[in-house]
């Protein structure tokens, strides 16, 4: 069974079409990291499948049931755009509200509970205002597990954070797919923070999902290429495009593809009178990847 499931969505705002036929697939227990330029259709999916936004078009299934079901619908939680708190209210005032309004019975257990997952419980009597974007942003997380979701839905929820609150966001989210059987379906334009939790990938352009991919196949897609520095850069670049179709310069390396091997790399050029002054092998991680579908798109 799949945590969700969009078929043909289309979402217009006026003379705008925001969503055109989207499909989207998150398996239950994954963390789908939801990727996308602004304006390509994130956050109007994303509110779509929160029941925030109605759809033109397209069926939306949550767990194999309608989208509209009563019942899955109040397992899912929420964090879009910010978390909506009283900023005078204590983090605990704040949650206590939040129970009351989704009419938890055993409010404090489960406050305590969601605030222990994100790593709140010591900063409960804070004062809202008063806590950081990233605290803030924890707190919107705890909020919206009230309820023990089945699915979790964040949009940006990473943007803004310092190192260590990205890290100690890194370690929630994973926390909550392991261990309190949660889906989890993020957004985030830092890809590189993304490539180190999703298990899942969707890229969404224009309103239209043009790849869908698990981590193990982003993995295997993603080129290895020999990287190296030269003291005479314009001559092996060009002796180099004699040998391989891929050669190209990026962040002051030459980079060389075809599944070259560093050491043979190293010896032409050698061959060619060009001393190599640093050769490595790497691979392309899921930025790169994602710019250069964006780069074959606009063909």
């Amino acid at each position: 069974m799949n945590a969700i499931e969009i078929r043909n969505l289309t979402r217009n705002f006026g003379q705008k079409q925001a969503l055109k036929g989207l499909n989207m697939t998150v398996p239950v227990g994954s963390i789908y990291g939801f990727i996308g330029e602004n304006g390509s259709g994130k956050s109007t999916t994303e509110k779509i499948i929160c029941g925030l936004l109605a759809p033109n078009s397209g069926e939306v299934k949550l767990f194999g049931r309608d989208s509209k079901d009563a019942d899955v619908r109040a397992r899912i939680g929420s964090l879009i755009e910010a978390p909506g708190c009283f900023p005078n209210y204590s983090v605990w005032n704040n949650m206590m509200l939040q129970a009351a309004n989704l009419g938890i019975s055993n409010a404090k257990d489960e406050v305590r509970k969601a605030l222990k997952i994100v790593r709140m419980e010591g900063s409960a009597s804070n004062k809202f205002k008063n806590c950081s974007l990233g605290m803030k942003q924890r707190i919107g997380i705890a909020m919206a597990l009230l309820g023990n979701p089945m699915l979790l839905v964040l949009d940006e929820p990473i943007n803004g954070l310092d190192a260590d609150g990205m890290r100690i966001m890194r370690e929630t989210l994973i926390d909550i797919t392991k261990n309190y059987n949660c889906t989890v379906l993020v957004s985030s334009h830092i890809l590189g923070e993304l490539e180190k939790i999703a298990t899942h990938y969707g890229i969404v352009r224009g309103g239209e999902m043009i790849k869908e991919m698990s981590a193990e196949e982003l993995e295997s897609d993603c080129r290895v290429y020999v990287a190296l520095k030269t003291d005479k850069t314009d001559e092996a670049l060009k002796a180099l495009k004699n040998k391989y179709s891929r050669a190209e310069i990026e962040n002051d390396y030459i980079r060389v593809y075809d599944d070259a091997k560093a050491e043979d790399v190293a010896r032409f050029l050698y061959e060619n009178d060009v001393l190599v002054t640093e050769i490595k092998t790497d691979k392309i991680g899921l930025e790169e990847y994602y710019i250069d579908l964006m780069n074959k798109e606009n063909r």
